[in-house]
């Protein structure tokens, strides 16, 4: 089983930034995995790929007091799986004070997914918490 870290400092609040990630308002903000999103009342959120047009689905499962996020995701809303995961972690606990954190997104390589996808995925989510960090500092929305 092969995993890919990508992290980034952010100055806000550790709870800021994950109330931002657990949204699934602001995914077609930040995440090229699923562009033009719509969201079921479920909680299901339906997505495009900006590479290939391939539709995504994703199920948010976020843990406020650990201010952890899981991403359930899928090629149907049947086979929905946990292959991302993110973490925000309080800048005390990296020295940072207390108006800073660390974003970490974790993706989990399945064993169907072939170098080229792999490759794709872990230069994309460097790519995405850079634009999260943007995001989040500047505050800006670049769908208004």
């Amino acid at each position: 089983m092969t995993t890919d870290c990508a992290s980034v400092v952010i100055k806000r609040p550790a709870d800021e930034v994950f109330e931002f990630m657990a949204s699934a308002d602001n995914m077609n903000l930040w995440s090229f995995g699923t562009w033009k999103t719509s969201i079921a009342d479920d909680g299901l959120i339906t997505g495009r790929a900006m590479q290939d047009g391939r539709t995504a689905y994703v199920r948010i499962s976020a843990s406020r007091e650990q201010r952890l996020i899981d991403y359930y995701v899928g090629a149907s809303p049947d086979q929905l799986s946990p292959r991302i995961f993110a973490r925000v972690v309080a800048g005390e606990v990296a020295d940072l004070g207390d108006d800073n954190c660390v974003l970490m997104m974790i993706a989990l390589r399945s064993a169907g997914m072939d170098d080229e996808r792999w490759r794709s995925l872990v230069n994309t989510h460097a790519v995405e918490v850079d634009l999260i960090r943007s995001l989040i500092e500047s505050g800006h929305d670049h769908r208004v």
